[in-house]
């Protein structure tokens, strides 16, 4: 309902972690009508994809921000006016600034040192909150560890946020064009006396660099299509590589036979779908077993801080959802699943993929995972190596129903061959806390569980 009054739409804070958004896309244009919680706009941070319903009735009016930007939370992205308000004619939106290049933004000049000073050390990256050389002020997290973590200064980064902002788009492309940040260049020092020269060290071993990465600068060739890396995109390639760069991966594999999972499934498929609306997946079976099995191996669900390690008497379960076309991978946690029977397991995990893929995940529905369960099985694929969710130390990994031929024992315990539901589970785990007799006895008791499926619940 209009209020006579015109509404601003600001980016909301989309969680504790989350300090900003990038504009993906406007659902509505100046001149049109919105009404109260229907989708205005979608935004793009670095843990989810979502939209933004519209905080009230009207027309939209102006839009502020234009697709592509990155803006702080509490920025003002449009303004709505109330319904029958004249809208005049859209003021023009700036776009987004292209990543400035090595060669477009040189380097700041180096300040000379005072005569006589003391040397100084390099510059380290200013704290969050606090201003910088600049005059820009770092107030997102996100950017600070980056440049902590890549040894770059953020006074020299571009900004083209608000006011200059550095932003994590800025200072990941930055990165990428294989600029460095200037070290402050020490004050000379007055000639010291002659030192005779120390013995020369060998030489350590030469280390085998990787292959560094195209340019990001380098011209398209015949044929190749060129598209921006969204927000998730640039999140999901920075935890993977953090996740293989903090735990030392492991993955360990086993056939389970699911001929009793397959039957209990047949029987409940028609009794879950018309009483509530829910098709009991061959996924909900073993995420259900999975949490039971967690209880008696409870370092797999464990966390390492420092020199610690943390176990919880919760499970909150982590399942994949792969989006559309490939273009983005997102893990909504099923909290306290320790406490569901099957149909709760099957109602989560239809709630959070059907929320995953029509963007109405929050940041705080992806966080605080304590183990994680992927499913590339439903594309047909038999066997893969998944990667950890920092800062868990397991991920299982469930694969295709395959019938194959299967050794079992008839009435009369003789070896028989018959066609059995295969499926291959795999545990990665991080074997600085979990060993592989560990790894294996879980797997193990998961088979147990699932071999000899019984309905209790």
């Amino acid at each position: 309902m209009a209020t006579g009054t015109q509404i601003e739409v600001v980016m909301p804070q989309m969680g504790v972690s989350v300090s900003e958004g990038t504009i993906t896309k406007w659902l509505k244009q100046p001149g049109e009508a919105v009404a109260q919680d229907e989708a205005l706009l979608e935004i793009s941070t670095d843990k989810v994809d979502t939209e933004v319903p519209s905080p009230g009735d009207g027309i939209v009016s102006e839009i502020l921000v234009g697709e592509g930007q990155t803006v702080e939370v509490g920025t003002v992205l449009a303004v709505i006016a109330p319904a029958g308000s004249a809208v005049g004619a859209p003021a023009p939106v700036e776009s987004a600034p292209a990543a400035p290049t090595p060669e477009a933004t040189p380097p700041a000049p180096l300040a000379a040192a005072p005569s006589g000073s003391e040397p100084q050390s390099p510059q380290a990256p200013p704290a969050v909150g606090a201003p910088a050389g600049n005059g820009r002020t770092f107030v997102s997290p996100v950017v600070a560890r980056i440049a902590s973590e890549h040894g770059v200064d953020p006074t020299a980064v571009p900004g083209t946020g608000t006011g200059g902002r550095v932003t994590k788009k800025d200072i990941l492309a930055y990165i990428e064009s294989g600029a460095q940040a200037p070290a402050v260049v020490p004050a000379a020092a007055a000639p010291a006396a002659p030192v005779p020269p120390a013995p020369a060290a060998p030489a350590p071993p030469t280390a085998v660099k990787p292959a560094a990465p195209a340019p990001a600068s380098a011209p398209l060739q015949q044929g190749e299509a060129q598209e921006p890396m969204t927000a998730m995109r640039r999140g999901v390639m920075e935890h993977m590589r953090r996740s293989l760069d903090t735990s030392a991966h492991v993955t360990s594999a086993m056939e389970v036979d699911m001929s009793k999972i397959v039957a209990a499934r047949e029987r409940l498929k028609k009794e879950y779908q018309s009483a509530y609306g829910v098709n009991p997946t061959y996924l909900a079976f073993v995420a259900h077993a999975t949490v039971e099995t967690l209880r008696d191996y409870p370092w797999i669900n464990a966390e390492i801080r420092g020199e610690s390690i943390v176990t919880r008497p919760w499970v909150n379960l982590g399942i994949a959802v792969a989006l559309e076309d490939g273009k983005g991978l997102i893990v909504p946690v099923i909290r306290n699943a320790q406490d569901l029977n099957l149909l709760g397991m099957a109602r989560g995990i239809a709630d959070l993929a059907a929320r995953a893929r029509t963007k109405k995940l929050l940041p705080d529905d992806v966080q605080g995972g304590t183990f994680t369960i992927t499913n590339p099985g439903g594309f047909g694929t038999f066997h893969g190596t998944p990667i950890i969710s920092q800062p868990q130390v397991g991920i299982l990994g469930t694969y295709a129903l395959v019938k194959r031929p299967w050794v079992v024992q008839d009435e009369l315990g003789q070896d028989v061959i018959a066609i059995r539901p295969l499926m291959n589970v795999t545990l990665t785990y991080d074997h600085r806390l979990v060993d592989g007799a560990y790894s294996g006895g879980f797997l193990r008791d998961l088979r147990e569980r699932l071999e000899g499926w019984e309905q209790t619940d």
